[in-house]
């Protein structure tokens, strides 16, 4: 991956409406970048709420938090849910998701990606936490996250999702910044095989 080609990528601040060069982000301080599927993704605003839970950790320790979407749709509704506590982002041309290596999905492999088990647990967990979703928008775009140290000298964490249901521990994320964080993050608990399910 090229930092330097990433960083000149041109993305629209949602709080200014401000088209700036992507490595604007990271100029003056670490950041964790997420890129996300779709606002309106269930599974994005789970992640995205999942991530805010260091942010004060975050900023203790001068790291930025900064979410990505590629296209508008769906952002009023993300933001008057609360889901991110990060500066937003829009990249209108995808063109940072192409140079991530963030793949697409097509018509027979999203199906079976989105009925898979990590995604049918995310669901069941934002659900029961109240965070709901919709299908408006680009569904075959797939996310990740970067963390890039300041100025872009170099990348400490690329991350691309191979199902929509893959994300990035908080835990994992603490340890590449090397901060310790108090995040309350609840662990899914991954259902229990009883004797019913021979039955």
């Amino acid at each position: 991956m090229d930092l330097t080609a990433v960083g000149i990528n041109l993305v629209k601040c949602i709080r200014t409406g401000e088209v700036v060069e992507l490595r604007s982000v990271w100029n003056e301080r670490v950041s964790v970048i997420l890129f996300l599927r779709r606002f309106g993704c269930q599974v994005c605003r789970w992640t995205a709420k999942e991530i805010s839970k260091l942010k004060e950790a975050f900023d203790q320790n001068d790291v930025h938090l900064v979410g990505v979407g590629p296209e508008e749709l769906g952002v009023k509704e993300f933001m008057d849910g609360q889901y991110f506590k990060g500066e937003l982002y829009i990249d209108e041309k995808k063109q940072c998701y192409k140079d991530l290596g963030f793949k697409r999905y097509n018509a027979l492999n999203l199906l079976p990606a989105a009925l898979g088990q990590k995604v049918r647990q995310i669901v069941t967990q934002a659900n029961k936490d109240g965070i709901s979703g919709n299908f408006s928008g680009d569904v075959m775009q797939s996310g990740g996250l970067l963390i890039v140290s300041k100025g872009g000298e170099k990348v400490l964490f690329h991350f691309a999702q191979d199902s929509p249901g893959d994300h990035v521990p908080l835990d994992t994320i603490c340890q590449v910044l090397g901060i310790a964080a108090m995040a309350e993050a609840e662990e899914m608990t991954l259902p229990q095989c009883t004797d019913a399910c021979t039955r």
